[in-house]
């Protein structure tokens, strides 16, 4: 079984980017994107558009963490010298080696940028070659084709999709399309050529 340190100050960086754990404080560094760029959680299950929507989003993560369910990052964009986002470990089982990334979201002016693509580098590297997890999962509305094209950009492997399977924001029901990477793909050849498109 795997130990995950929920309590570790865990801080994954490069020369590009740096994931830090999320804090009660990062509300005032996160405001601006749930202000002014709201739809940034269109297809999200769980919404920060909006002061309070915020508050609650981060109170629920923290929790979550505390919990030993969830690890929370905001994202320092350090070619911008600016807060980028937020992304996180969650379902997190130790005893069967496996885990999801997601909660993952950037401001506009990110996106398309490297910087998913860095985070992504050093969540995985993490995961796999320092805690040893064998499987890493990636899920996403099934209309999402912005995130879906993301992920198998990085690497993933598409297994299908779940039918109905989670209540949407608004009230509706949701398709979850589900990819995911292994451990030994990543060492194969993920890492290499995730590594490649990091730079530049």
């Amino acid at each position: 079984m795997i130990n995950f340190d929920f309590e570790a100050e865990l801080i994954l960086e490069n020369d590009a980017v740096q994931l830090r754990p999320l804090k009660l404080n990062d509300f005032e560094n996160l405001l601006p994107f749930a202000v002014n760029e709201a739809d940034l959680w269109e297809y999200s299950l769980v919404t920060a558009a909006g002061e309070a929507n915020l508050k609650n989003y981060i109170s629920s993560a923290l929790h979550n963490r505390t919990e030993r369910k969830e690890y929370p990052f905001i994202v320092w964009d350090k070619r911008n010298n600016q807060f980028a986002g937020s992304t996180r470990f969650y379902d997190i089982q130790t005893l069967h080696e496996t885990l999801q990334l997601g909660y993952t979201w950037y401001g506009k002016k990110f996106q398309g940028t490297r910087l998913n693509k860095n985070c992504k580098y050093l969540l995985l590297e993490f995961a796999f070659e320092h805690k040893n997890f064998k499987r890493v999962e990636f899920r996403a509305d099934h209309n999402n084709e912005r995130s879906i094209a993301a992920m198998k950009s990085i690497g993933c492997t598409e297994e299908g999709v779940l039918r109905s399977n989670v209540i949407k924001s608004d009230g509706g029901r949701r398709d979850s399309i589900v990819l995911s990477i292994l451990r030994e793909e990543w060492l194969g050849n993920i890492k290499k050529m995730l590594g490649n498109k990091c730079v530049g």
